[in-house]
């Protein structure tokens, strides 16, 4: 079968404003009521033509990045394969922005790129419900990659109801050296009392925040229930916290499982001044100022192949 051009398709990484858990279930997962928001912090995918399937990275932290079949890129692509019949192959490569292990779904990002990349080069035409449809098969926060902006994730946060956001916020992202496991904080999670959770449930009066398009407001409801587990295994993370706080954040709040501290800020002004005093105070490796909500996975160029 012959492929088409080349395709750049870029997804978002993502912060998470609430995430409630529930105990674990039979199959040992958790049930999450979350709201995610997309960030202007982004992952490219590139894929070209090529006889295999291959991957290659380039980034802050790319040599962490694993390049067998446990990369969810790779994964994205060969489900599409084996749903479409499609036999041709791409050269994947990604260009990085969201840190590797870092609670902002980077690797959820690289699959929905992927899928929607391999998508075009290989002309499958699947529409985007159907692209979703694969992209919750691939791990929970990978639906989102594609659809980005603001959403309620429910079930295990793969079953995704836009969000009415008014306004543009502004983030100051604290970014660590090491990533934090998924699974290790979950687990300290069901050891700190998770196991008898209640369901996890959504305060209505952050969504009614967003559709005011009130910082402050939305500030008062940010909650996440990893953040103390999380702290628990990286008690650094203290400092991060503390650090946005003297620096005026309208408040802070670790994203997904971590290590990534999110701190919100009136507006690029302000975010740009709570930036410079935790940078300053030296509690993490990159200091970074991005906005949302950011759109969904989406094609960059689609140029002629040589």
């Amino acid at each position: 079968m012959s492929t088409g051009p080349e395709v750049r398709v870029r997804a978002p990484g993502k912060i998470n404003l609430a995430l409630r858990v529930g105990p674990p279930d039979g199959d040992g997962y958790h049930p999450l009521a979350t709201v995610f928001q997309a960030v202007s912090l982004h992952e490219d995918v590139i894929a070209a033509p090529a006889l295999d399937l291959r991957l290659t990275v380039e980034g802050p932290d790319a040599d962490r990045v694993p390049l067998d079949d446990s990369n969810l890129a790779l994964r994205a692509a060969r489900l599409l394969q084996e749903r479409t019949g499609i036999t041709a192959g791409a050269h994947l490569h990604i260009v990085k922005q969201v840190p590797v292990a870092g609670g902002m779904g980077g690797g959820s990002a690289d699959a929905a790129a992927a899928l929607l990349a391999c998508d075009q080069l290989w002309g499958a035409g699947l529409d985007r419900t159907e692209l979703v449809a694969l992209a919750r098969e691939l791990g929970a926060d990978v639906p989102f990659a594609l659809t980005g902006l603001t959403a309620v994730g429910s079930g295990r946060g793969d079953v995704l109801t836009s969000a009415m956001v008014s306004g543009t916020y502004h983030w100051v992202l604290a970014v660590q050296d090491v990533g934090l496991s998924t699974p290790e904080v979950f687990a300290a999670f069901d050891d700190d009392g998770g196991r008898a959770a209640p369901a996890p449930h959504l305060d209505d009066a952050l969504l009614a925040a967003l559709r005011a398009g009130d910082p402050h407001e939305v500030a008062r409801h940010l909650v996440n229930d990893l953040e103390g587990p999380a702290l628990d295994l990286r008690p650094e993370l203290r400092d991060v916290l503390a650090a946005a706080d003297r620096a005026g954040a309208l408040a802070a709040v670790l994203s997904g499982s971590g290590p990534t501290v999110a701190a919100l800020a009136v507006d690029e002004r302000h975010a740009r001044s709570v930036a410079a005093v935790v940078r300053e105070a030296e509690v993490a490796r990159d200091v970074l100022v991005v906005s949302g909500p950011a759109p969904g996975a989406r094609v960059l160029e689609h140029v002629s192949g040589g």
